[in-house]
């Protein structure tokens, strides 16, 4: 079912957005999706293409059982091979026994596709594409027509390209899909080619099938519409081919909040953020902190005078609600950082402060002198809070590591290395000494820290490190550059970060460690609200 305005959406995340590299779903993972966008509310998605994969064929069985409502699923495949009737085509057969409501065609409109890669002659082309789009017609499927590479052969023979949506309307197509497959046109070049097409095909639902290879797919996707067309397709987060599709985390948002064209059941814009971090977990792709509205640093103010604006009038600096997506705001601390700064972050971390005070003060002079040390807090909320609280309410510290030794070793040439860690932890005025192994000596360190802190603390068995960055902070050092360690950790429910900057980066891990632990073992961190960021995997 359209949306009121009659504009839909076709997400094409399972087979095109699979295309783009690092990107594999199991069968598993394409129902799970598949469900969860329909649920969702997103109108057509296409369940891959039956006649390229096994994994494709055996996922159309399986789909028909999940609840659609009323997104309607499609199959995607080719038109009929030269010479070869529709109803004999083994390619189309598959599509058919797929038995989706929609199947999507795609054929040539570039003449240089016509003639160098089918290799055959641009009448024969029109003809595959007319029978294939009757011939689905007649076996009751709706039928979208993606005319590939429509854009390129629109500039070099526009009467051929327009011959090609001729035939597809003809034989009954619903939708005539302009595609700009090589990803290498302008939003002006496409909104002329839509409009064109749409004083040609003034009874025809026209819609855009956008790549990335300029950065402009969803600028392009966006022109269309403009000019009157009624479908988008693209991916969830804009995986796929090259440099990938149509964002369709990024234009949803645009189309309802910017342009005003209501899609989505009401509400479920506010999902956003947390279904483009669903889609990434299920990929096994880190998220992307820097993308458009649902992003981790979407709605971050690092700089002063922006801060201080954003306390008084968050619009100052934010051009929605990040709460309209799911997102939130966030304030970073660092060395163009000013009081507002500290007092908006120390808020968020449920810390009261006067942006005036003195101690508001002393806490950003001494962050200011870390970080012209290495530091780096905006990827640390947890040493920031740990800096804080130890300012302000002089917090002790759970424990106190003396010292460590780190021994790493190859018994042989080839022989795999191994690592020893010995701690020495004092709890209160108890001293306990511990040795662990580890793969690589940072493991080994933490293993031996956790191991000596279990008898005081058995619920650090609850805790994992899940990152380990390190960066060289000032390279013109050699190599006794100050090297600066991030580590991000859990407990399950909650992620942190923590940071350590040294000459020597054990020292440096065994910083950013220590800061782990100590805030795992904070007074009252349990009590905190939990906010998770719709970055987290």
């Amino acid at each position: 079912m359209a949306s009121a305005n009659g504009l839909t959406i076709y997400d094409t995340t399972l087979r095109d957005g699979a295309q783009g590299e690092g990107v594999h779903f199991s069968l598993s993972d394409k129902l799970r999706l598949a469900e969860k966008l329909a649920a969702y509310g997103i109108h057509y998605v296409e369940g891959g293409w039956p006649g390229s994969n096994d994994k494709d064929r055996e996922f159309f069985p399986e789909a028909k059982k999940l609840k659609w409502g009323s997104c309607k699923l499609a199959a995607f495949g080719s038109t009929r091979r030269a010479g070869t009737p529709a109803s004999s085509d083994s390619q189309i057969r598959l599509l058919l026994d797929a038995e989706t409501p929609v199947v999507t065609i795609f054929g040539k409109s570039w003449l240089l596709h016509v003639e160098k890669v089918l290799r055959t002659t641009p009448e024969e082309n029109l003809a595959m594409i007319r029978d294939t789009v009757a011939f689905l017609r007649q076996e009751g499927r709706e039928v979208i027509y993606d005319a590939e590479h429509f854009f390129d052969g629109h500039a070099a023979d526009s009467a051929y390209a327009l011959k090609t949506l001729e035939a597809a309307a003809e034989a009954g197509a619903n939708y005539l899909v302009l595609c700009d497959t090589n990803g290498g046109r302008l939003p002006s070049q496409i909104a002329a080619a839509v409009r064109e097409v749409r004083h040609r095909f003034p009874k025809n639902k026209v819609g855009i099938h956008t790549h990335n290879d300029c950065g402009l797919g969803v600028a392009n996707a966006v022109a269309a519409v403009e000019e009157g067309a009624l479908q988008i397709q693209g991916t969830m987060n804009g995986y796929g081919e090259r440099t990938g599709n149509c964002n369709l985390t990024t234009v949803l948002p645009i189309l309802e909040l910017k342009l005003g064209k209501r899609i989505l059941p009401p509400g479920n814009m506010r999902k956003l953020s947390e279904l483009s971090g669903f889609v990434d977990e299920l990929a096994n792709l880190q998220h992307d902190p820097r993308a458009p509205f649902v992003g981790r640093t979407a709605f971050a103010h690092k700089g002063g005078m922006h801060v201080n604006a954003v306390n008084k009038l968050a619009a100052s600096f934010e051009h929605i609600e990040p709460a309209e997506v799911g997102n939130h705001q966030r304030i970073l601390v660092g060395e163009l950082s000013g009081g507002a700064n500290v007092m908006m972050k120390a808020r968020e971390l449920g810390i009261s402060l006067d942006e005036k005070a003195s101690s508001t003060r002393d806490i950003l002079a001494h962050i200011k002198k870390l970080e012209k040390e290495g530091y780096e807090f905006e990827a640390a909320d947890a040493s920031f809070e740990l800096l804080v609280r130890r300012s302000l309410e002089k917090l002790p510290a759970p424990f106190q590591l003396d010292s460590y030794k780190v021994e790493v070793a190859r018994a042989r040439p080839k022989a795999r290395e191994t690592s020893k860690a010995t701690v020495v932890v004092r709890v209160g005025k108890k001293a306990r000494k511990t040795s662990a192994n580890g793969d690589g000596p940072v493991n080994a360190l933490d293993a031996a820290l956790r191991k000596a802190l279990l008898p005081a603390f058995p619920a650090l068995r609850k805790l994992k490190l899940i990152d380990y960055k390190v960066r060289i902070v000032n390279s013109r050092g050699g190599t006794a550059a100050r090297i600066r360690v991030l580590v991000e950790s859990t407990d399950g429910q909650r992620e942190w970060g923590t940071v350590g900057v040294s000459t020597n980066i054990l020292e440096a891990s065994a910083h950013a460690l220590v800061d782990s632990l100590s805030y795992f073992l904070m007074p009252g961190r349990n009590e905190k609200r939990v906010e998770k960021s719709p970055s987290v995997r």
